[in-house]
């Protein structure tokens, strides 16, 4: 686990604290909830470039071979 330091409004703070103690939780418990149900609730980006065009002179295999071939040569 990796430590963070939020920056909060006094009065999101107190309402945190609050909330901490009648639940009989930490606060840091609680961020890592909310932080967690508000990323599940984003939907993650789609790509929109990749592998949506047709060409028909130019097959899968034959860009794979091309980066595989300039991945080999840059490193």
């Amino acid at each position: 686990m990796e430590k963070t330091t939020l920056y909060l409004p006094s009065e999101l703070q107190l309402a945190l604290r609050e909330a901490a103690r009648r639940q009989r939780r930490t606060m840091a418990d609680l961020v890592r909830e909310a932080v967690e149900a508000y990323l599940r609730s984003q939907t993650r980006p789609q790509l929109t470039s990749v592998g949506l065009g047709e060409d028909d002179d130019l097959a899968g295999a034959d860009s794979e071979a091309y980066f595989r071939s300039r991945w080999a040569s840059s490193h």
